[in-house]
């Protein structure tokens, strides 16, 4: 089979300025939305990667009128959707093809009290529930029968009606979709463990700019106070924290001096400071970051000495997609730390791959690995490996260009799911990478 592969020249330093994309969280969400009004929305800064770009072509398969202003402006305008197209064999491949379609069932069973969904895709990183979203749902009145042969959760919700709701998880999803849904139901809805991510944020601002009642944004206890309709509104999307924590790690363990342009830098939470107790120094220059060269850098130690710990939690906790992002970037520090993935339990499989390419890492269980740091005393080397999960990917991406020697990258298809036109931007900051095609398997 002939697939998509990056073959990397690794040890080079990098030097320029990159901006980051629109965030791929958010956009999910947000495009999302409009399938609750039937008039115009304007959305900008909407990243070009594959999980975007999927869910707006099942948007038009739906029968949105969608027009692209620009490279990353769209208008929407759902005024005549096919319920019709959900009972389809092309519904089923394209909704199945795409964990966030299931964020369209939120809005749609607001407007018109009815949906279908197929079992999504997406990663490979362990179990992703979606009981958060089906549970909260029901509690509005919604009805969900899933129907093992052909894979598909049909849904009813003639009518939704707000009540009291208390997440079994703050699942930012999960959150999104029964927001969406309950801005347009019967009555208050009191949604208490609410996610709070920033993208979680902006979501509820666009929907009370489309006239939505909605507070407690920002906080982990939203009340929703149902709306008859919503009308149309203009959005613009934050920038993407993963892609900036990923190009700190990246200048980090290439030695390079990057400026990451424009990242609205107080909406970043703790990412920066995290990546600080890796020992990266950084200047915050108006709303830029600043990352000179580093020839070494030292993870701190907690205050009594004992080593450093780096874990995922909700909002505004650590966001479980740097955790790669941060192994990686250890490996070339001063020191030790233990990453500690809480939510998926097969996301750092992938260590494997920088053990073989000369990292000093323990993989302690499913959830905890061990990085003792090599301080740039030995480079990585290249080898041959392939792209698991987004995240991981871009951290072998990381790993081969801070290594001597050749690596080639398979399965790249993963890595452009999150990050837009990837190998032209860091050919613009130096980096010797090719997109070549390879007999895999």
């Amino acid at each position: 089979m002939i697939k998509n592969s990056f073959e990397i020249i690794g040890g080079k330093p990098l030097k320029g300025e990159i901006i980051p994309q629109g965030a791929k969280n958010e956009a999910l969400q947000v495009i999302s939305a409009v399938l609750l009004t039937k008039e115009k929305v304007t959305i900008s800064n909407i990243p070009d990667i594959k999980d975007v770009n999927k869910l707006i072509e099942l948007l038009i398969a739906l029968g949105v009128e969608v027009n692209r202003i620009n490279d990353d402006t769209y208008t929407f305008e759902a005024a005549n959707i096919d319920i019709e197209y959900f009972k389809t064999e092309e519904f089923r491949t394209k909704g199945g093809g795409l964990r966030g379609s299931i964020m369209i069932i939120g809005p749609l069973l607001a407007r018109f009290g009815k949906a279908a969904i197929p079992k999504p895709g997406g990663d490979k990183i362990g179990r992703r529930r979606l009981d958060t979203h089906f549970i909260g749902l029901e509690k509005l009145g919604a009805k969900f029968v899933y129907n093992p042969e052909t894979h598909f959760f049909n849904i009813d919700a003639t009518h939704l009606t707000g009540t009291y709701i208390l997440l079994d998880e703050a699942s930012v999803t999960g959150t999104a979709n029964i927001v969406m849904a309950a801005s347009l139901a019967h009555g208050t809805t009191t949604l208490y463990n609410a996610a709070c991510e920033p993208y979680l944020q902006q979501l509820c601002k666009m929907l009370n700019r489309m006239g939505a009642n909605i507070t407690g944004v920002g906080s982990n206890l939203l009340t929703i106070h149902g709306v008859e309709s919503l009308g149309g509104t203009e959005h613009r999307m934050l920038p993407d924290m993963i892609e900036i924590g990923s190009f700190i790690g990246l200048a980090a363990m290439t030695g390079s001096e990057i400026t990451i342009k424009d990242v609205h830098f107080n909406e970043l939470g703790i990412i920066p400071s995290v990546f600080s107790r890796l020992g990266i120094k950084f200047e915050l220059r108006g709303d830029d970051i600043y990352i000179p060269s580093q020839s070494n850098y030292e993870i701190e130690t907690f205050i009594d000495g004992s080593i450093l710990t780096v874990s995922d939690a909700p909002w505004p906790g650590f966001t479980p997609d740097l955790l790669s992002i941060i192994l990686v970037t250890a490996i070339q520090a001063k020191g030790n730390v233990l990453i500690h993935q809480k939510m998926f339990e097969s996301r750092l499989f992938f260590v494997d791959k920088l053990i073989d390419m000369g990292a000093q890492i323990i993989l302690c269980d499913p959830h905890r690995a061990t990085v003792i740091g090599l301080n740039n005393e030995v480079k990585l080397r290249g080898i041959e490996m392939s792209s698991p999960d987004i995240r991981a990917g871009v951290s072998l991406l990381i790993a081969a260009l801070s290594a001597q020697g050749k690596s080639t990258i398979h399965n790249i298809d993963q890595i452009e799911r999150g990050y837009q036109h990837i190998e032209e931007r860091l050919k613009a900051l130096g980096a010797d990478i090719k997109r070549v095609n390879t007999n895999v398997g």
